[in-house]
């Protein structure tokens, strides 16, 4: 009898990270759900890697709304199997100083990056733990332990959703599901470029900025999706399977291992 390819879910899939996790996975053999807000984006994604043999879904989900993500989770189930996998990347980026940010721009980043991971999370438990297994990683970011100016929602909305991990991690431990974290630093993605304009010459991000209280990336440039997809992938391996409650930082030293 042949062994079934495992089942992922991964949010967020439209993304620079969250599509470099698709195709990480689906390369190593897992039959992929390729979820995101922006549903036409993510089916696109699917397609293409369909086309080149690889078995991905794409489908469209708001993670603030918990009855989509119940619904998406039973029709992955239905479709792909049981799920194996779970990877949490879908995120939003809104800056400014804490003096003048609005509690509307507040609220919308944490209802997708921690009520948002809440919702798939626990969706995703209540099905793996009566099986006894399963592995769930959440993205989060640096910014989740290193404080950054101008970014505070979007700092304690990946503290949050990193440490819920860590908890949830605890709980499902006896059902040998495994729950962790990866946290990138400076990204090259579409959102950091938004946020910083690009990459190009010597970058602040990459030299740090003493003004805002920023240590450069020792490595001395940004992490590539890829890299990111690579830490995922190992933590969903059977390679990682005594690893539990654990925050795997992707930012070229600029933590200073903090």
């Amino acid at each position: 009898m042949t062994a079934r390819e495992p089942s992922a879910l991964v949010t967020g899939a439209a993304g620079g990270i969250g599509s470099a996790v698709v195709r990480r996975l689906a390369g190593a053999g897992h039959r992929v759900a390729a979820a995101d807000v922006a549903g036409p984006t993510a089916r696109r994604l699917a397609a293409g890697l369909s086309r080149s043999g690889l078995p991905v879904t794409g489908h469209a989900v708001d993670v603030t709304d918990e009855a989509a993500v119940d619904a998406l989770v039973d029709a992955v189930e239905r479709d792909q199997g049981p799920l194996d996998v779970l990877v949490n990347v879908a995120g939003i980026l809104r800056w400014g100083p804490v003096t003048e940010f609005s509690s509307q721009d507040w609220r919308a980043v944490f209802d997708v990056n921690a009520l948002g991971a809440f919702h798939v999370c626990r969706a995703a438990a209540r099905r793996m733990a009566p099986r006894g297994r399963g592995a769930i990683v959440t993205v989060g970011s640096d910014a989740g332990t290193v404080p950054r100016t101008g970014m505070a929602a979007y700092a304690a909305s990946k503290a949050a959703a990193a440490h819920f991990t860590r908890c949830l991690g605890l709980e499902l431990a006896p059902h040998g599901v495994r729950c962790n974290a990866v946290s990138p630093g400076a990204t090259d993605t579409e959102m950091s470029s938004a946020r910083w304009g690009g990459w190009e010459g010597t970058h602040p991000a990459v030299a740090g900025v003493p003004g805002q209280f920023r240590v450069g990336i020792p490595l001395g440039r940004p992490a590539r999706p890829e890299d990111v997809a690579d830490a995922v992938a190992f933590l969903c391996s059977p390679e990682a399977s005594h690893i539990t409650m654990h925050d795997l930082r992707v930012d070229g030293g600029a933590g200073l291992g903090s």
